[in-house]
């Protein structure tokens, strides 16, 4: 459990980190290249939808073919949409890489993929706990990474920063060899009774998956918002770049406190339909 739990929080960290700190990039993207922020913002938006529609076919994927597969062919696509997002000469090349190509990957890297192998590895009674874990992970991605890309930044110009990110994101693929799971290679063969389209209607008849999908979509929302616009709205404000990577490197701290702490109750404290159940048989 320790090393499934160790590598994937390592993916989530790398791959979610590099997420946060997209922000950094629009004023010396746009300024360099002469678009609009319209046109940066466009492709960041982009990026969040294809993530959205392609976690759906990562996640059929990893269950058919492994997450190992999964994480591997994300890794790579991250490291080319990276290097594409540094030498695009076009705003329409631009949203391919930046946005489609990009948010593919990240479907392949981050939680689809990651939870699934959670929910496949960790015991009942810890996997709340473990999945905390990793939205942590998640979010001290954000902690870690946000003021490392504003200083490569500084330091190597906006262009050289995206191709190193572009290297460092492939240790997601010594990392996935600690998450090759059995069933998914060698003779062994995992037989499954249920499919995509049936798994789909079930999960959609449940309310709580149904809220569950309406809060990340806030979340989503929100997180996206800030993270794009807010170190350009410092900037117009006379304020350095250091000062929003740190700003949003503390978001991100202190959501680690928060998705640990709301991890950890879901192991101990009992569901609402358990919970009303006991509280209804509790004697009067």
């Amino acid at each position: 459990m320790t090393q499934v739990l160790a590598c994937g929080a390592a993916i989530v960290t790398l791959s979610m980190g590099i997420r946060h700190g997209f922000g950094m990039w629009l004023q010396p993207v746009t300024q360099e290249m002469g678009w609009t922020r319209e046109t940066f913002a466009f492709a960041l938006a982009i990026q969040n939808l294809a993530w959205g529609v392609f976690g759906i076919v990562g996640g059929i994927a990893a269950d058919r073919f492994g997450a190992f597969k999964v994480l591997i062919c994300g890794s790579i696509l991250y490291g080319l949409g990276l290097a594409g997002m540094a030498l695009s000469p076009t705003p329409g090349w631009f949203v391919l890489t930046t946005g489609v190509l990009i948010g593919a990957a990240q479907a392949g890297t981050t939680y689809a993929v990651i939870y699934g192998i959670l929910g496949r590895q960790i015991a009942p009674e810890k996997r709340s706990w473990a999945m905390g874990v990793a939205a942590a992970a998640g979010s001290f991605g954000q902690f870690l990474m946000v003021p490392i890309e504003g200083q490569l930044i500084l330091q190597l110009g906006w262009q050289s920063a995206l191709l190193v990110l572009a290297v460092a994101v492939l240790l997601i693929v010594p990392l996935a060899f600690g998450l090759r799971e059995p069933g998914f290679h060698g003779s062994t063969k995992i037989q499954r009774t249920q499919s995509a389209a049936a798994a789909f209607r079930e999960a959609v008849r449940y309310p709580s998956f149904l809220l569950l999908t309406a809060g990340y979509f806030v979340c989503g929302f929100q997180v996206v918002f800030i993270g794009v616009h807010m170190p350009s709205y410092l900037k117009d404000h006379g304020l350095s770049p250091q000062v929003a990577s740190y700003a949003l490197a503390l978001i991100g701290l202190f959501n680690v406190f928060g998705t640990y702490i709301a991890g950890t109750l879901g192991s101990v404290l009992p569901s609402g339909t358990s919970w009303r159940s006991s509280i209804s048989r509790a004697p009067s």
